[in-house]
């Protein structure tokens, strides 16, 4: 039997539009978005729901009336490193693939770097960029495959925050040669990006000329808040609803550009709608 190719793959892919995230609890935050009143009140700004899981965890009552109503999701996981093959034992992938399956999700997705040390734990959430090696890349890529052959389902590796990163590559290098080793596509996260880009002193865009866009299947943008500390300034991928000017100049140059592109995920789950919209819109004015 054939191998089928990305190029052929992702043509199957459903354009899911513009969506929101979520995982388990944010919800119940104090102001936090409401997902049923955004798609009630704002339909196209929640055309799809990104459900972060634990698979300890589950999904929460937010996330299971979205899917008990047919909405469309994607399942974004928050309990894997993807490098280390000890991590990917068969209990683990037959639960993810139970609830993909029973939440219809378009695709697995989700930040390909270091969840957790030593043995998976519960609620562990401890989220670090990978090493940015060559080694380190193809580990990546084999483990994503072994995801992708045991659910069924596209893996789309994203590019993790970070203040440090460590590696002799670029951190698009790196993800180049995941998505090429691994014939997969990506889920490019443009805040996540910036943060990279500024840590590195270089410019917003420096390395996108060179990226294979045509990888790129799902863009996240998010809010980010500077911060220091003795001295120090950071940005805090906090996402709250204002968006860095590097930020939007990622997504304003990818977006267009990106074929294959399916989805958009705008991430400010715990902040009220109102404060929301203005992102929204002007994500969804980019991205007709």
């Amino acid at each position: 039997m054939a191998v089928r190719r990305f190029a052929e793959r992702v043509r199957e892919l459903p354009r899911l539009g513009l969506g929101v995230s979520t995982e388990y609890g944010a919800g119940a935050a104090a102001g936090a978005l409401d997902v049923a009143a955004l798609r009630a009140g704002w339909p196209q700004f929640a055309q799809f729901l990104e459900v972060g899981v634990e698979v300890v965890k589950g999904l929460d009552g937010p996330a299971q009336a979205w899917t008990r109503a047919g909405l469309p999701t994607t399942y974004h996981f928050l309990d894997v490193n993807l490098d280390e093959p000890v991590d990917l034992e068969p209990g683990w992938l037959a639960e993810v693939g139970a609830l993909a399956r029973g939440m219809r999700a378009a695709w697995l997705c989700g930040d390909a770097g270091w969840w957790h040390f030593a043995a998976r734990d519960r609620g562990h959430m401890l989220l670090l960029p990978p090493v940015l090696t060559r080694e380190s890349a193809d580990a990546m890529a084999d483990g994503l495959m072994r995801v992708r052959d045991a659910t069924g389902l596209e893996v789309l590796p994203e590019n993790p925050p970070g203040q440090v990163f460590v590696g002799d590559l670029g951190l698009l290098e790196f993800f180049a040669r995941v998505c090429e080793r691994a014939d997969t596509g990506m889920l490019l996260d443009c805040a996540h990006l910036a943060i990279y880009q500024r840590v590195m002193g270089r410019d917003a865009l420096a390395g996108l000329e060179g990226f294979p866009l045509e990888r790129v299947v799902e863009l996240h943008v998010a809010g980010g808040s500077l911060r220091e500390v003795a001295g120090w300034q950071f940005v805090e991928d906090d996402h709250v609803p204002a968006v860095l000017p590097e930020t939007w100049r990622i997504f304003e140059r990818v977006a267009p550009r990106a074929g294959n592109l399916k989805a958009v995920v705008f991430e400010c789950e715990r902040n009220p709608v109102a404060a929301c919209l203005e992102g929204f819109e002007r994500i969804a004015g980019v991205w007709r």
